[in-house]
């Protein structure tokens, strides 16, 4: 990956729908330069385009990322969090956290008793700390791709 390709993924990153008429000038290339380099891209499986929904925009009031400490294996509690609903992603950690799972819920109470209720019953859950966020446009999925 060179200087362009990054050039390309930083352009996609700020506006995933861009024209190649649009992206060619800004990344020095022609459009039919710039869709080529991207078509590269996308065969190599250096980059998948992906949509990314806003939880926020979509009915989500509030939203936390839960740090959870396990007894046993991490993986069984991350996968039954994974088939919630309200879990936008779980991940499992190799620091201070054995996972973590980022959650939406329609507002504070639901929030709370998700925790409550869903969360710390899981067999295996030592400890949750919740992380809440608040405000709109929580999500910058932006990489540096240098």
């Amino acid at each position: 990956m060179d200087e362009i390709d990054r050039a390309i993924l930083r352009e996609l990153q700020t506006d995933g729908r861009i024209a190649y008429a649009d992206l060619g000038p800004k990344v020095g290339l022609s459009a039919s330069a710039a869709r080529q380099r991207l078509q590269r891209l996308l065969d190599s499986k250096a980059v998948q385009v992906v949509g990314v929904t806003d939880p926020m925009a979509m009915g989500g009031q509030a939203m936390a990322l839960l740090g959870i400490g396990v007894d046993g294996d991490p993986r069984t509690v991350a996968d039954t969090l994974a088939e919630r609903p309200e879990v936008v992603y779980s991940v499992l950690t190799s620091g201070g956290f054995d996972l973590f799972a980022e959650v939406v819920a329609p507002g504070p109470k639901a929030l709370l008793d998700f925790v409550n209720d869903v969360v710390r019953p899981i067999e295996g859950v030592r400890e949750v700390r919740s992380f809440p966020y608040f405000g709109i446009h929580t999500h910058r999925f932006l990489w540096d791709v240098g």
